[in-house]
């Protein structure tokens, strides 16, 4: 069984009457595919984006049973006037919903919310949870401001009264020490990272302890930089017993690694190294398979380079299924033996045998 913790979706349409600043989906001539026009970006979106029965088959070609779906990243536009930021979210949350409502047993939904506005925000969570959806996506900088800042403390406070998971998304901020043609590779990684740190050294990370939070793409470089966090916090290497007189961070309480160990990162390393790295370091139940689908392609078979660690079965199938569900907070889907993925591996298995 494998559950995907970081797919995507898009509304297929927008109110006619939307504002002007709102997207659009345009048809595509001769294809079931759609235009998203919003801003500057132009992007065709196939239709396992907006289509539940499409997006089933594409899971059973690729071995998945279950997905957690977020908005696509670049609808999180915190540029947008409060009002209509907030409708856009609460036009996107609704289709989300009705998406997954088609499948629970296969789709869990995760809503946005106009993070300019913190308490607004934090407000919103309550009608994400009403309306069946599981949590909430965040870009990791909030027009160039560090999630770990205090003014966003009551969302993420907000979001651990409710129980509510937090995914965060990196997405590019204002760089110029980066050409632009970075923005999708380096800069992710950065992103990544120092939202992963500032919840850490902003405090946050500490006042909600019981916050659920995952990152997109093993928060970037984070898992290399909190190793030298923890050695400034303890005065020793390799997180051996802390000397307190060789330490120059203060002892205020849990480590920078203890911290870490808390967070859930997604598996989109791209290397088998890497995430054997990401094993060793925070440990096989932090870790969930991710995939960006459908705006990039899964491995083929989903969970590939997971599966070629050779972890031990527990560990394996903790990070292909049950710690989605961990992070979530919900048990998973009873299910047959049988995946989702089952009768179409099945179909392929006749064709090499000639149907024997």
């Amino acid at each position: 069984m494998l559950a995907d913790a970081h797919a995507h979706l898009l509304p297929r349409d927008y109110p006619a009457d939307a504002p002007e600043c709102f997207p659009r989906m345009t048809p595509v001539d001769g294809d079931t595919a759609r235009e998203l026009l919003f801003g500057s970006l132009r992007f065709r979106a196939r239709d396992a984006f907006f289509d539940a029965e499409r997006r089933i088959e594409e899971m059973a070609a690729s071995g998945v049973d279950f997905e957690v779906l977020s908005p696509m990243p670049p609808l999180l536009r915190y540029d947008l006037p409060l009002a209509d930021g907030l409708a856009l979210a609460r036009h996107v949350n609704e289709f989300t919903a009705e998406l997954c409502a088609t499948d629970p047993a296969r789709f869990a939904g995760f809503g946005m919310v106009p993070m300019q506005d913190p308490d607004t925000a934090a407000a919103e969570l309550t009608a994400i949870a009403e309306a069946g959806l599981r949590g909430a996506e965040i870009a990791s900088n909030v027009l160039g401001a560090s999630i770990g800042d205090e003014r966003f403390l009551p969302f993420f406070a907000e979001a651990e009264r409710l129980d509510l998971p937090v995914f965060v998304h990196a997405m590019p901020a204002p760089m110029d020490r980066l050409p632009a043609s970075a923005m999708g590779t380096y800069v992710v990684g950065i992103e990544g990272a120092l939202a992963a740190a500032s919840l850490i050294s902003g405090g946050t990370a500490a006042k909600c302890p019981g916050l659920r939070i995952s990152f997109s793409h093993a928060a970037g470089g984070f898992p290399l930089m909190v190793t030298r966090a923890q050695y400034f916090w303890s005065g020793t290497w390799n997180e051996e017993p802390p000397v307190r007189e060789r330490a120059i961070m203060p002892d205020d309480g849990p480590s920078p690694l203890e911290y870490a160990r808390r967070f859930f990162y997604d598996s989109m390393v791209f290397d088998a190294r890497a995430l054997r790295y990401l094993v060793d370091l925070l440990g096989a139940d932090r870790l969930l398979i991710g995939s960006d689908f459908p705006a990039m392609p899964r491995e083929e078979p989903a969970g590939r380079t997971a599966r070629l660690l050779g972890l031990p079965p527990e560990q394996e199938a903790d990070l292909l299924w049950h710690n989605a569900f961990r992070w979530l907070g919900i048990d998973p889907p009873v299910r047959s033996r049988t995946s989702v993925a089952d009768p179409l591996r099945a179909g392929a298995r006749a064709g090499e045998t000639g149907g024997r």
